[in-house]
């Protein structure tokens, strides 16, 4: 893994925004406000950052203690080993700071939760302005000693540990087949997951993870440390200390229009997987040709104003192919 310990949050270069694997970059914003009330303690940090959530209604998941911080399925796949719930952010602060020194303590995780909406005025005081230009989503992601399964993001991301130690396990994209991913259209929280417990991974039932694990890169992080993770890698993540805390920044190297690839890859699951062999690969062969291996030549014999979708896609062109698309569905 790339390290770097020169990193300003006001100037990040190029090669790191782009780089097609994780970079670790030690003390990128340790100076935030945020991270020094941590690193004085647990205390002083939910003090900090009360003011800005005080009284707000935020989504949380709450788990018993014999989930050990694990937020997954429950025994038969049919939902999941904790519940959601709807509570004031004081009071979570309240309780994890009630629950810092208790033996076994319930499972809390305030997840994704964007700055902007819900705690304004806290990405002016502890911010990426070398990020500005890329219109990043900003999230708060705060809890006790939760364990988060591998799963992909289709944005790039920078995670930023702002209390607590935390440890990510990252695997490259090309590892799904060795992940034993679940259900892709029952998730946690919109992404597949890893099955596999990467803490206590069983390879009698998950032999193929021993390939994942031999490419597989750790390392923890301290407050105050980031780690750009490119889009697709799969990433487990663990909160090691009783009062943790994340702000993380997505943003997508592709225009906004454009849709996810995830839906395509549910509409190939309707319209796809299930052909006889033969078509597969035909229509495999057609998405080499149009999509994995297109270059300026594969349109090159149809003159420029009949090209169509074939063209670059513009927003204008974004827009009357999801129509299009939305009429097709629909019939």
């Amino acid at each position: 893994m790339l390290e770097r310990k020169d990193l300003s949050p006001a100037a990040l270069p190029d090669d790191v925004l782009r780089s097609t694997e994780p970079v670790l970059m030690r003390g990128l914003v340790r100076q935030w406000p945020l991270v020094q009330a941590a690193l004085r303690s647990d205390a002083e940090f939910c003090d900090y950052l009360s003011p800005f959530g005080a009284g707000k209604r935020v989504g949380l998941w709450r788990g018993g203690p014999e989930i050990e911080g694990r937020f997954f399925y429950n025994a038969d796949f049919s939902g999941f080993n904790y519940q959601r719930q709807i509570g004031v952010f004081d009071a979570l602060l309240a309780e994890l700071l009630a629950e810092a020194h208790a033996p076994r303590p319930p499972a809390l995780y305030l997840g994704s939760t964007e700055l902007e909406g819900t705690f304004p005025g806290l990405r002016e005081r502890n911010d990426l302005p070398g990020l500005r230009l890329l219109d990043p989503l900003v999230s708060l992601w705060l809890g006790n000693r939760a364990r988060v399964a591998a799963h992909f993001d289709v944005p790039d991301n920078i995670a930023c540990v702002v209390a607590g130690r935390r440890r990510f396990t990252l695997f490259p994209p090309e590892q799904v087949a060795n992940l034993y991913i679940g259900p892709l259209d029952l998730t946690p929280a919109g992404q597949p997951i890893s099955l596999v417990d990467i803490k206590h991974p069983d390879l009698a039932r998950f032999p193929r993870f021993a390939q994942a694990q031999a490419q597989a890169m750790t390392v923890e992080l301290e407050p105050g440390d980031a780690l750009f993770i490119p889009s697709q890698w799969w990433h487990a993540v663990e909160a090691l200390e009783p009062v943790s805390a994340l702000v993380n920044f997505w943003w997508r190297q592709s225009p906004s229009y454009m849709d996810t690839p995830l839906n395509t890859l549910m509409l190939a699951l309707l319209s796809l997987r299930d052909l006889p062999p033969a078509q597969r690969q035909a229509w495999k062969a057609l998405f080499d040709h149009y999509i994995f291996a297109a270059d300026e030549q594969t349109a090159a014999h149809i003159p420029p104003a009949a090209r169509g979708v074939l063209d670059p896609i513009t927003e204008d062109r974004a827009r009357h192919l999801r129509s299009f698309l939305l009429n097709r569905l629909n019939r």
